[in-house]
């Protein structure tokens, strides 16, 4: 299974845009290989550098298996669960000072998950612990100002 981004390549920096520098717009992602009998896939966006421990930036469970691409700026099919920010949605990366890791991880798992709306991204990995097929991973970097 791969994931990767016609914006930014593995573990290169993310454009200024696609954070809270710019329009805080979710970049363009690419999926493939997904294993056939896969029910659905999760996607979860977060930085293990930040200060107060690992920020969610993005979640979304549920998307159907056949999903290719989630566009820049657009919703995602499917349920947009909470972020490290509080609320659903994309949450660009935003770190005070240094260069921070951003990873995308996408998960193709064997069931649909029954979670209520406003799942957080311990709920949803709690969730799919024993349903996951593969997953895939895309690393972004991002350091303020200092693209």
């Amino acid at each position: 299974m791969r994931i990767s981004s016609s914006a930014f390549a593995h573990k290169k920096h993310i454009h200024e845009k696609d954070t809270c520098d710019g329009d805080n717009i979710n970049p363009p992602l690419q999926f493939s290989v997904i294993p056939q009998g896969a029910k659905s896939l999760v996607l979860i966006c977060d930085d293990p550098d930040a200060s107060g421990g690992t920020w969610t930036h993005w979640t979304v469970w549920n998307m159907p298996p056949d999903t290719t691409e989630i566009t820049e700026g657009m919703p995602p099919p499917g349920i947009e669960g909470l972020t490290g920010f509080g609320r659903p949605g994309y949450g660009g990366p935003c770190p005070p000072s240094g260069t921070h890791r951003y990873f995308f991880r996408l998960y193709a798992l064997d069931t649909m998950l029954e979670l209520a709306n406003g799942a957080d991204a311990k709920t949803i990995l709690e969730a799919m612990r024993s349903h996951v097929m593969e997953e895939a991973e895309l690393v972004g970097l991002y350091a303020k100002n200092k693209m």
